[in-house]
């Protein structure tokens, strides 16, 4: 039988950065020889299985692609290095989350649920949620998601918390269009830096999005991050562009559309990553139990600062946390790990919820 340890470093050796078909093969079959679910596998790469029924369901969510391996990261065979030492597994993905994703396979697998329990890994979550999204249009709709990302750290060093509430990032760009002309004679044409940089003025100017979740504040952010203009030292620039990152929050955006109020200024959206808000108070508080029974610390409800896919299945109407064993810092790094007591932790929360959930 296999162990957390033993299925997360092979997961964790498949490469999935660039093709998530191995790693996907891997799970699905893995889950048709060690459980009785339903499983497939869709057209998109996404693996999904269920068990049990009830009038509500209850997701483990995952992803199973990752970023780019550092070099150091992938072995003279491809396959990508994962080594163990002081109880910690080192590799592209252990944190990211690989770890997790096993720990919800064994949980899956052990789970006599009340309900519909679901075990979901999604393809291209580092690209923006994009098998997610396909789920969803697929009608990939569960009551309730506990999704793996990480929440380790964030109320104290090595507790594992239950992330109520994550940021959403909106990504997008100012364009100026001006004229053309020699910069001798600045009046022949119109400065398209000149406008960018009014529209920044604007976005300066402009009060950060804001709002509270389960009695937790979540305070957004709006910044100028790039620009780019001008074509010679001597050339009244045409055209100038400047790029815009904003950490959204449930419910508010920032007025960013004020800066199409000066002239040859437009304003478009490039991404648009949600914030995720649980909305079921009982649910989180449910998790939040099976965490406190599963370590020694005193966990938390935290917000996390930035967007995962719980944001997609949130904005479809499931009622999501997260709970991870990935600490800050410790994902898409050269050196990524994560600590393999806490990866069982999260295996033992996952447990606990589908017992308890739904009420028996």
């Amino acid at each position: 039988m296999d162990t957390l340890t033993s299925l997360t470093r092979d997961l964790v050796s498949i490469p999935s950065h660039d093709d998530e078909a191995a790693a996907g093969e891997y799970i699905t079959a893995w889950l048709r020889d060690h459980t009785d679910a339903r499983v497939t596998r869709d057209d998109h790469g996404n693996v999904i299985a269920r068990k049990g029924q009830g009038d509500d369901s209850l997701a483990f969510v995952g992803h199973h692609d990752v970023v780019p391996p550092d070099g150091s990261q992938v072995g003279a065979d491809g396959e990508y290095v994962v080594e163990e030492r002081d109880g910690r597994l080192y590799g592209r993905g252990t944190a990211d989350m690989k770890g997790c994703v096993a720990a919800a396979m064994l949980a899956f697998r052990d789970a006599d649920p009340a309900g519909e329990l679901v075990f979901a890994s999604f393809v291209g979550e580092e690209q923006g949620g994009v098998g997610c999204q396909a789920a969803i249009e697929d009608g990939f709709a569960p009551d309730y998601a506990v999704v793996g990302e990480g929440s380790t750290g964030y109320s104290a060093p090595g507790t594992t918390d239950v992330a109520v509430a994550h940021k959403g990032r909106r990504g997008s760009t100012i364009v100026a269009n001006g004229a053309a002309a020699h910069a001798s004679e600045p009046e022949a044409g119109a400065n398209a830096i000149y406008r960018v940089t009014d529209a920044v003025d604007v976005v300066r100017d402009l009060d950060f999005p804001s709002t509270t979740v389960l009695g937790h504040e979540m305070r957004g952010s709006v910044a100028v991050t790039e620009i780019d203009g001008g074509s010679a030292w001597n050339v009244i620039p045409e055209r100038c562009a400047a790029t815009v990152d904003e950490r959204t929050v449930p419910g508010e955006r920032a007025p960013l559309d004020r800066v199409e109020a000066i002239d040859g200024v437009t304003w478009r959206v490039d991404q648009d990553l949600p914030p995720m808000a649980c909305g079921d108070a009982d649910f989180a508080d449910a998790v939040l139990d099976a965490a406190t029974t599963a370590q020694d610390g005193t966990p938390e409800h935290v917000v996390k600062p930035h967007a995962t896919d719980a944001g997609w299945l949130a904005q479809a109407g499931t009622d999501c946390v997260i709970v991870g064993a990935a600490e800050p810092g410790e994902a898409h790094t050269a050196d990524e790990s994560v600590s393999l007591a806490v990866v069982e932790r999260c295996q033992d929360v996952y447990e606990r919820v589908a017992a308890s959930w739904p009420s028996r």
